[in-house]
């Protein structure tokens, strides 16, 4: 039971006894409303907090950290890397113009120091344009291909908490969340239990590690999409 049954149903055990009373009683003259409403609030339980068992969980970096979204992520970023190597490339080659024309002497021609200027505008503005592009295109690739993921995920997230009893999870991941404070108490966080438990129910074998790479200036950095909220 779910905690809105598990109110739904509170109210219905507090409602019913009112109701039963109410049709066992003989016939009498309508009341007026303000008077009814006040003898059913009277009879009424007041409102109580039912029992709870909380769980916290960064479902973004669950889904990132499982052996299929690490091997998404993985397939992602080779399906981009001649992209990120041109990019370098375009780079590399700005950056050696500028050094050429701020080391030219100072007797170059005005003509010719111009043109060198507006050849690295233009080689500028055109790294800017494909960088933007690359960019955007992989993330949106990598979003795709984390969201398949994050299904599966959030549905063995479902599975883990009912089966051990919580009746309230809380995304300490998402920026938007609720949570103003946490007990910093790691038997309460299922992040990596739900690693786990989706890694053994999926079969994926864990991803090899990538090999060591020269770092550049781009750096792309997966994050895997927020899961439909339930309800």
């Amino acid at each position: 039971m779910n905690a809105k049954s598990a109110v739904l149903a509170a109210l219905v055990a507090g409602v019913l006894p009112v109701a039963a009373v109410a049709q066992a009683a003989p016939a009498t003259p309508p009341a007026a409303p303000a008077a009814a409403n006040a003898a059913a609030e009277a009879k009424l339980p007041p409102p109580s907090a039912f029992p709870a068992k909380i769980a916290l969980i960064n479902f973004e970096q669950a889904v990132v950290l499982t052996n299929e979204g690490q091997r998404a992520a993985m397939e992602v970023a080779k399906k981009y890397q001649p992209r990120k190597d041109k990019l370098d490339s375009e780079a590399t080659e700005i950056d050696s113009l500028k050094k050429q024309l701020q080391s030219a002497p100072t007797t170059m021609p005005d003509d010719e120091r111009n043109k060198r200027m507006k050849e690295i505008d233009t080689k500028d503005k055109q790294y800017q344009l494909d960088a933007e592009d690359a960019s955007s295109s992989y993330n949106s690739d990598m979003q795709e291909a984390l969201s398949k993921v994050a299904e599966k995920v959030h549905n063995t997230l479902l599975n883990y908490v009912q089966k051990n009893g919580y009746t309230l999870l809380l995304n300490v991941g998402d920026q938007s969340s609720p949570v103003m404070w946490a007990a910093q108490d790691q038997n309460a966080d299922i992040t990596e239990a739900i690693v786990q438990a989706y890694n053994a129910a999926s079969g994926v074998a864990a991803p090899p590690p990538p090999a060591p790479a020269a770092s550049s200036g781009t750096t792309h950095r997966p994050s895997a999409p927020r899961p439909a909220s339930s309800k």
